[in-house]
């Protein structure tokens, strides 16, 4: 079987990074959970400080 692969990136706001907005998360979610994407993984990417500048997820759903 041949997949195809989307990320979206979130940037986290705040002072020192690390806020999210939850709803925000969700709509993502639930947009490409309704065009077919699955969610693969989630992870965070740290600024050299160890605060979290970015949520990234990645999707994957079958391919043509």
């Amino acid at each position: 079987m041949k997949w195809e692969y989307q990320t979206f990136k979130l940037k986290a706001t705040g002072i020192f990074g690390g806020n999210v907005d939850e709803r925000q998360i969700d709509d993502a979610l639930n947009r490409f959970g309704r065009e077919g994407w699955e969610l693969v993984n989630g992870f965070d990417t740290n600024a050299a400080d160890g605060h979290t500048k970015w949520v990234v997820f990645v999707f994957k759903r079958p391919g043509s």
